[in-house]
């Protein structure tokens, strides 16, 4: 009887090891603004990698849920994570002027708090509270400054803005508005929101196409719209490479635009930088790890010149 209960408590030594090695691994809850944004899955795929890159026992297990552009369901995903008591919150905002409730509620239960891609309105984070984010002012420069230059200062644009209630959509046109102070032979011609959306951006360029408006360069807030207003100017039987297009990402289908054509340019938004620059500072905060409380992840000019170098 001896030998069935040695080989009895061995499996269970070697279950009850197992179990505290799963145990180790920290709990972070991840509220992403919508699944079906383009750019934010490429995000939530590279958060997905980080997480399963640390040695088991000492990594990471994220649990990811859908807001769905929605304010009130953000934050009651948040007070769930908070009820389950997760070691940390990772939250991609729905509305970026809206995110105090999330902030009080995380920092009264004591959880680490970091927020990805976009950035509270607030100016100063709490303590426990982290942003890793890129800086939107500099990727409207850099794509305005780009076209400007191809447009050689003068001629008339239009631009497609993003979601309203995300101050990325307002810092990337701030950002082209910077640009535009200097060069004043560049008139804006129409500015209206797409919400991040193709078929949005390729409506609203249909529409001024039909309308009769006329415009040199489409300044798209992401290369989503980007890609919609391209669409539309084909179908209208547009010459390419008339109409300059920039976006906003550098996402794959925008990369394939630039080296098609079909855009001029787009600033690079380092999806794989935010990702681990997010899930490292809630692991650290989480193991009470000092971490930087701003990270800025920072943008890059795309243009045909050097788009291969991001494929």
């Amino acid at each position: 009887m001896k030998t069935p209960i040695r080989f009895t408590a061995l499996a269970l030594s070697l279950m009850l090891g197992s179990g505290v090695a799963c145990a180790a691994d920290l709990k972070v809850g991840v509220s992403m603004s919508a699944f079906d944004d383009t750019f934010l899955t490429y995000l939530r795929e590279d958060m997905d990698k980080q997480a399963k890159s640390y040695p088991k026992g000492d990594g990471v297990q994220l649990q990811f849920e859908d807001a769905r552009a929605d304010v009130v369901k953000q934050l009651s995903q948040v007070e769930n994570f908070i009820s389950q008591k997760v070691d940390a919150i990772i939250v991609n905002p729905v509305d970026t002027a809206s995110t105090k409730n999330i902030i009080n509620a995380a920092s009264k239960a004591g959880i680490p708090l970091v927020f990805v891609n976009r950035r509270p309105d607030q100016k100063d984070l709490p303590k426990g509270v982290v942003a890793v984010t890129s800086d939107d002012l500099e990727a409207g420069r850099m794509q305005m400054q780009y076209i400007a230059e191809k447009m050689g200062g003068k001629g008339k644009i239009v631009i497609l803005l993003g979601d309203l209630a995300n101050n990325a959509t307002t810092n990337r046109t701030k950002g082209v508005k910077e640009i535009l102070a200097k060069y004043p032979d560049i008139k804006i011609e129409q500015e209206q929101t797409g919400t991040w959306l193709r078929d949005r951006g390729m409506t609203l360029v249909n529409d001024w196409l039909t309308q009769g408006r006329e415009f040199n360069a489409v300044l798209a807030n992401n290369d989503e719209m980007a890609i919609g207003a391209s669409m539309a100017l084909k179908s209208a039987g547009t010459k390419p490479g008339s109409v300059l297009i920039a976006g906003v990402d550098g996402t794959p289908d925008g990369l394939n635009a630039i080296t098609r054509g079909d855009m001029a340019a787009s600033a690079f938004q380092d999806a794989k930088g935010q990702a681990v620059g997010s899930v490292e500072a809630a692991r650290k905060m989480a193991k009470n790890e000092p971490v930087e409380q701003n990270v800025i992840i920072p943008y890059q000019l795309i243009t045909p010149d050097n788009v291969k170098d991001f494929k």
